[in-house]
């Protein structure tokens, strides 16, 4: 009962794919600059900037929109990471990965999510951040970078992404409170472009980081607690709540763009 209210939820979610089924096709040896092109339904062909004597792939990059509006799911047809997730909540956090890196320095993205197959990029919430801009620069680093056969996240860092935190309860209900978010929440939450992981169990209150296009989504609290705590009470009786928590990073985060926000604001009388 409690899983088919989080896969309603979700299903009830606008979502909106900009393109057709993911495609690969081998390229030709070229000796000039290919220009970007599209299909007829609009998605991008993305080719390389430089294909100078190179046999290199062309890829079509579907885009998703996620429940939340400053997020988007972009998903390259190539495999992202091996395995789990990873996420970045500003450009210092991003040092281990050469993609996030990247991504950070196109103006207005201010969070980077990385799952096996689709990257989800957060933007800031204001006019000057525009999704057009910002997808056409996603567009080109994603597939330059592919094309430079970098790893996307060096090897031995996880971004965050793991289960962590301590609890007063046994071995055992904690186990329960882990699998139950592998198996049953955590695919439903990938699929809109985001991730949950537990932080910890004390007095019968679950603790979950949110992640991806879940950080400051307006539907979060809706998710937590029309969808998780129901199915986390439903098998584990032990669960009496759910409560968001963040970790350091993402404070660090939202205090440094509090800061940036007071240096734009504009003065009460000054002209």
């Amino acid at each position: 009962m409690a899983y088919r209210k989080i896969t309603r939820m979700y299903s009830m979610s606008m979502r909106s794919c900009m393109s057709t089924p993911l495609a690969c096709q081998r390229g030709r040896q070229l000796a000039t600059m290919v220009p970007p092109t599209y299909t007829n339904d609009g998605c991008r062909l993305v080719q390389p900037r430089s294909l100078v004597h190179q046999s290199v792939r062309s890829m079509f990059i579907q885009v998703h929109d996620t429940p939340n509006p400053n997020s988007l799911k972009f998903i390259p047809g190539v495999q992202v990471l091996e395995s789990g997730t990873a996420d970045f909540a500003n450009s210092e956090s991003a040092k281990q990965s050469p993609l996030a890196k990247l991504l950070f320095r196109i103006p207005g993205v201010r969070g980077v999510f990385f799952a096996q197959d689709f990257i989800t990029l957060t933007k800031a919430d204001d006019e000057d951040a525009d999704w057009r801009t910002i997808k056409a620069e996603a567009f080109a680093v994603i597939m330059d970078f592919f094309a430079s056969g970098l790893p996307v996240v060096h090897e031995g860092s996880t971004g965050g992404a793991e289960h962590s935190g301590s609890s007063d309860a046994d071995e055992e209900t904690v186990a329960m409170i882990q699998e139950l978010l592998d198996t049953r929440i955590r695919p439903t939450v990938q699929e809109d472009g985001g991730d949950i992981l537990y932080r910890g169990f004390r007095d019968g209150i679950v603790y979950l980081r949110m992640m991806g296009s879940c950080t400051n989504c307006p539907s979060s609290v809706v998710t937590l607690k029309n969808g998780v705590q129901n199915m986390m009470q439903f098998y584990i009786p032990e669960v009496l709540a759910v409560e968001e928590v963040k970790d350091q990073e993402d404070l660090l985060a939202q205090e440094e763009f509090e800061k940036f926000v007071k240096t734009v604001e504009p003065h009460p009388g000054k002209e």
